[in-house]
């Protein structure tokens, strides 16, 4: 680990202003549990790390007829046990305790978990978050690239996006709050992902001298959500594919409908097909079937990833059985 300078502001406005302007010169380490490591491997070697831990206007959860207000420094334990999210974002709690393991969850942020770095073994071995040879030719296009991206892969990232709980706070219509030099401003949490084209770009809508302070929730009134996530074993891993849905019901017929996908683009994936396909209907496992198969109508697997589809469409029909069952899995 090389040197660098630390720092612990004790609020907000202290924080954006011990930031730099360009990417790499300062980082900000909240949990730490996806910083460290990326420093330790010498992916990143920022010279300042701005600690962001005593800022206590960025943690807390807050819940009334409005909606939901998570602090950014909330832990992912904390929110996975509070008592308001369980009971009125259950298909969030579910999420949050599938993610990573006990330990992790009690050190890992909100705001560090939207905001980690991409888990690509061309990026995490230092070759860029668009890795290619001298020749500039594409490394992961002919390389390993079993856990790469089916959707969103016709430009040169071929990453996922690596958060398995923002799916799901996508489909509750999550918003996220950013503060910087030029003041706060609020995005929808689907916007705040975006695809990068060259190396210099991240993959967040997020400036190198801004925070995440808190992240908001509409009311969860008659909505069926649930969480789904497919991985190699039960126990602590990454998952392959993640579906997250979220049903607005007229008696037993879905009125709008939101499918959004994980882990299978460069960032979280919304399905306006198949939330077409779900227009009106009532929901079985014809209808289940037919709107997961609308969510990877456009995959484009890789050279060694085309098993991913059907582990999208699976995760995409288990996921809205589920929502309608009342959370049965």
């Amino acid at each position: 680990m090389r040197p660098f300078e630390y720092v612990s502001p004790t609020t907000k406005a202290q924080a954006v202003s011990l930031l730099a302007s360009n990417w790499g010169q300062a980082e900000i380490l909240a949990g730490g549990t996806d910083l460290l490591a990326l420093m330790k491997d010498d992916v990143v070697a920022p010279k300042r790390l701005v600690n962001i831990k005593d800022i206590r206007d960025l943690t807390g959860v807050t819940y009334n007829a409005q909606g939901l207000r998570i602090g950014a420094l909330t832990n992912l334990g904390d929110l996975a046990d509070d008592a308001n999210v369980r009971k009125n974002y259950p298909a969030l709690s579910d999420a949050l305790i599938e993610a990573a393991s006990p330990q992790i969850r009690n050190m890992a942020t909100l705001g560090g978990n939207l905001c980690q770095r991409p888990r690509c073994w061309f990026f995490r071995n230092g070759l860029g978050l668009l890795p290619k040879d001298e020749t500039g030719k594409e490394l992961v296009t002919d390389g390993d690239n079993r856990y790469h991206a089916i959707l969103g892969n016709d430009g040169p990232a071929k990453f996922v996006s690596p958060s398995t709980i923002v799916p799901i706070l996508i489909a509750y219509g999550a918003k996220i709050r950013v503060e910087g030099p030029k003041g706060k401003r609020e995005v929808p949490l689907e916007k705040f992902y975006v695809i990068p084209k060259t190396e210099t770009e991240r993959e967040h809508d997020l400036q190198p001298n801004e925070i995440v302070t808190e992240v908001v929730l509409p009311a969860s009134t008659g909505v069926k959500a649930a969480h789904y996530e497919v991985r190699q074993k039960q126990a602590f891993d990454w998952p392959l594919a993640v579906a997250a849905v979220a049903l607005k019901m007229n008696g037993s017929n879905v009125q709008a409908a939101r499918v959004v996908m994980g882990y299978v683009a460069p960032l979280p994936w919304p399905s306006p097909e198949a939330e077409q396909v779900l227009s009106g209907q009532s929901i079985d496992d014809d209808i289940a079937q037919k709107a997961a198969d609308a969510a990877v109508k456009n995959a484009k697997p890789l050279s060694h990833n085309a098993y991913k589809v059907q582990l999208a469409r699976v995760s995409v029909k288990r996921a809205l059985l589920k929502a309608v069952s009342g959370g049965a899995a």
